[in-house]
């Protein structure tokens, strides 16, 4: 007599709503990626991934006896890749293997998103972020592209206060330890990571901080020569060095800064004194040699508050992107307004959505450097 099995039946919470699925799911994202038509990194958000088509071959394909597939084919059980999140792993795990629903749009852009930040690279990457002014999220922005890249990444991923104006980037992680890059300059035992740890702090995404000067007076006289001494020390011991900036481009730190970063990240508010400050600096650094670090510059304009901003973000966007080359909206996050330290599980999920993509348009430049 034939037996049968009965599957498990889902619970009514897993089986209620299949749209929520994971938080990559792209689900009409209130603020979309657009990165420049003519870049290289430049591909399409939001939409699902369909197979490339192929125009039908005209040759006349050779004539083969009894055609056989390959050995390893007709030998080889291929497993269908499985889903890694959401209801349809459940339904994988609940039927014993039986059920194997289809890997998802949404998931197949995560993993896209994951490979672009995973590229393999050669010595170390320094992006610099920065914006004329102050209260734009630029120390927001610092932290959470390095916690994406640190959580993310297997190597090791260091922010460096440079913020002559006492700089709070140290505020946004627990402190392990009272040094400052003051300190590690001074530190005349450094052979080793663990002796640059001693100075360090990290963050539950693996992100580790060293912290600014907190004494105005010794930070405004961190110049150009100690930023560089300081970037060659991690350089021996950081894959991915992020440098939060000053708001001043001229004091003397900030010229060792720019001719050291391989990315800039500028940060912009949407209200309109913060964009006005972001397309300064973006003329000054034009103005100053530097138009291929602007062409190859990523912006960030910040959501500061809930709800559709006062100004036309569609025209701000388009506004960088005639400049540089990618632009990202970071829209308003609860967790991140508090200002205190940041954990990626408290965060809503288009917000991680957007630092992840931030993190593989960054990360696009690696390959440049292998």
């Amino acid at each position: 007599m034939t037996q049968y099995h009965e599957i498990p039946m889902l619970p009514p919470w897993l089986a209620q709503d299949i749209d929520n699925e994971e938080p990559f799911e792209p689900a009409a994202p209130p603020d979309p990626v657009v990165p420049r038509a003519d870049s290289a990194a430049a591909q399409p958000q939001w939409h699902p991934i369909a197979p490339p088509v192929h125009p039908p071959q005209r040759h006349q394909q050779p004539f083969v006896l009894n055609p056989q597939p390959p050995l390893d084919d007709m030998l080889l059980r291929r497993a269908t890749k499985r889903s890694d999140s959401g209801w349809r792993r459940a339904v994988h795990h609940l039927s014993g293997g039986a059920l194997n629903p289809r890997v998802s749009a949404g998931e197949r852009y995560r993993q896209e998103l994951l490979a672009r930040i995973h590229q393999p690279l050669h010595g170390d990457h320094r992006i610099a972020v920065l914006s004329l002014k102050g209260g734009v999220g630029k120390t927001t922005t610092t932290m959470g592209l390095g916690s994406i890249f640190a959580s993310i990444r297997g190597d090791r991923v260091v922010a460096v206060d440079a913020n002559p104006d006492f700089g709070t980037l140290s505020q946004r992680v627990a402190l392990q330890t009272r040094s400052t890059v003051r300190d590690l300059l001074l530190d005349e035992r450094i052979h080793s990571y663990g002796d640059v740890r001693r100075h360090t702090s990290q963050a539950t995404s693996r992100l580790e901080v060293l912290a600014g000067e907190r004494d105005p007076a010794a930070s405004e006289a961190f110049n150009e020569q100690e930023y560089r001494r300081v970037a060659r020390i991690l350089q021996r011991y950081y894959n991915i060095i992020l440098t939060d900036c000053g708001t001043g481009l001229m004091h003397s730190a900030m010229a060792g800064v720019l001719d050291l970063a391989h990315s800039l990240v500028l940060v912009s508010s949407s209200a309109i004194d913060g964009a006005r400050s972001a397309a300064a600096t973006l003329d000054w650094l034009t103005l100053h040699g530097r138009t291929a670090q602007v062409r190859d510059a990523v912006v960030v304009i910040n959501l500061p508050r809930p709800g559709a901003p006062n100004i036309d973000i569609q025209q701000l966007r388009e506004y960088f992107l005639s400049h540089c080359r990618a632009v990202h909206i970071l829209p308003y996050d609860a967790h991140l307004s508090e200002g205190a330290e940041i954990d990626l599980t408290c965060l809503h999920k288009n917000t991680e959505r957007a630092l992840v993509e931030l993190a593989a348009t960054v990360a696009d430049n690696f390959a440049d450097r292998i």
